[in-house]
């Protein structure tokens, strides 16, 4: 099985050697040097607090590396958990609790395209949504898909056979208004063609 790549970044060095000790005990992950970082699948960044200047570091970081980051922190507020997110965070750690298994753990699910929150951060996070969902997406008739009703209406007709002749009967729309509809969801969210956009319909959950 071939190795994650992991690279470990702390402005302390003493934390990056402990987290160096726990992470080389694990013969699935390779260790890189710290000027290297850049080639990481995962990264671990590992900070006391999201100051200001850790934040701005994490932003600097993710325009270099697409790597996942598992960040190792104090405590995070919510507000410093969306933008930790933005910059490619998918697992975060107390200090308090990080052990060898517990940091493998997290690593593995990075590099899988998963990630791990503390329970209470998770629950920030649905609430995060939920106001998100009732305060800008709802106004603007938008589902969380990025659709509207009148195109989850229209891609629903779509994934059941119908065509543009028998979409616009049901909805009782004119053939060009489905048109329309269909090429402003293909075009906006740079789908190939209508089975396309089904497909990400049914992703999205919406239909």
């Amino acid at each position: 099985m071939e190795k994650i790549s992991v690279a470990v970044q702390s402005s302390d060095p003493l934390t990056r050697a402990g987290l160096l000790t726990h992470l080389q005990e694990r013969p699935e992950l390779g260790l890189l040097p710290a000027d290297r970082w850049t080639e990481a699948t995962v990264r671990v960044v590992a900070t006391d607090r999201l100051r200001p200047e850790s934040l701005a570091a994490l932003r600097r970081s993710a325009a270099e590396s697409s790597a996942p980051v598992v960040l190792i922190v104090e405590e995070v507020s919510e507000a410093d958990l969306l933008t930790a997110v933005e910059c490619r965070v998918v697992a975060v750690l107390p200090r308090s609790v990080v052990s060898g298994e517990r940091l493998g753990r997290a690593i593995q699910a990075a590099a899988t395209g998963g990630g791990v929150l503390p329970p209470a951060l998770v629950g920030e996070l649905i609430k995060h949504v939920e106001r998100l969902q009732h305060e800008v997406l709802n106004p603007a008739g938008t589902g969380a898909g990025g659709l509207s009703n009148r195109e989850i209406d229209v891609l629903r007709l779509m994934a059941d056979g119908l065509d543009t002749n028998e979409i616009a009967g049901r909805l009782c729309y004119s053939e060009r208004t489905v048109k329309n509809v269909i090429y402003g969801v293909t075009h906006r969210l740079n789908l190939r063609n209508r089975s396309h956009a089904v497909a990400y319909a049914l992703r999205a959950g919406v239909i």
